[in-house]
């Protein structure tokens, strides 16, 4: 699918559709009195099913604070989260098993690939559907497909400590994407690739958030794939503005 047909499709699969992802108003303070740092505050951002999302800011802005929220590693403070129309969070309260409900409809992907050191490249993208129930059979046939894509496909039974780290960061991508999740946080996800798979990859994010509706969010600086993205949000100092994509490009 070329980043024409992507662009076309997405445009129809946005327009109307649902809310994947309902950030509201979140706000993450460490320590208290003298001692207090706010990184976020009453940052928002709603993300439509098959919409795809550039969070820019500089080092220290609060990127991945809201990431972690969203994601619900590091709860926030105060707001309001809601993934697929669930509500999940309020503040520091879950409103559901947040580890069971991250697995089932989250993907991850960091600025370092995380990967199990003692398993093969395929099976670290195998036990992320294995640990949601899908045999290994069918696990083992996904987890090569993604990898073929990814162009790593002749690493599949490599150990990661004999990738290099670019193809390492390709696996970890893969992984995201192996359970078919509605929501996709990717933190500096192109960071380690080359200039032309980086493109793909990000490209290969939007066809996701088409054909399976996934609301993807991406921290990047990455200033090459722009155009991918629906919309761009930029944080400093702890606060998120919306901009678009023409703003973006005509002050960079």
């Amino acid at each position: 699918m070329t980043l024409e047909n992507i662009a076309s499709t997405m445009d129809m699969t946005v327009n109307g559709a649902p809310n994947a992802i309902e950030a509201d108003n979140l706000t993450k303070i460490y320590g208290s009195g003298n001692t207090e740092v706010v990184a976020m505050r009453d940052a928002t951002m709603h993300v439509k099913q098959g919409e795809v999302v550039a969070l820019l800011g500089p080092s220290g802005s609060g990127k991945s604070t809201f990431l972690t929220a969203v994601g619900l590693i590091n709860p926030p403070s105060s707001g309001k989260i809601t993934i697929d129309g669930k509500l999940v969070l309020e503040g520091d309260t879950p409103h559901t098993n947040l580890g069971s409900f991250r697995r089932q409809h989250i993907g991850f992907i960091f600025q370092k690939s995380n990967l199990i050191p003692f398993l093969s490249a395929a099976e670290n993208i195998q036990i992320a559907m294995q640990l949601n129930g899908e045999s290994r059979r069918a696990a083992r046939q996904r987890a090569m497909e993604l990898m073929d894509y990814l162009g790593v496909a002749d690493r599949a039974d490599n150990l990661p400590s004999m990738l290099s780290g670019g193809q390492q960061q390709r696996i970890a991508v893969a992984r995201a994407l192996a359970n078919h999740p509605s929501v996709i946080l990717a933190d500096e996800p192109t960071a380690a690739l080359d200039g032309q798979l980086g493109r793909q990859v990000m490209e290969l994010f939007a066809q996701v958030a088409h054909e399976q509706g996934a609301g993807v969010i991406v921290v990047t600086h990455d200033q090459r794939a722009l155009d991918v993205f629906d919309t761009i949000y930029e944080m400093e100092d702890g606060l998120m503005c919306k901009q678009t994509v023409n703003s973006i490009q005509t002050t960079r």
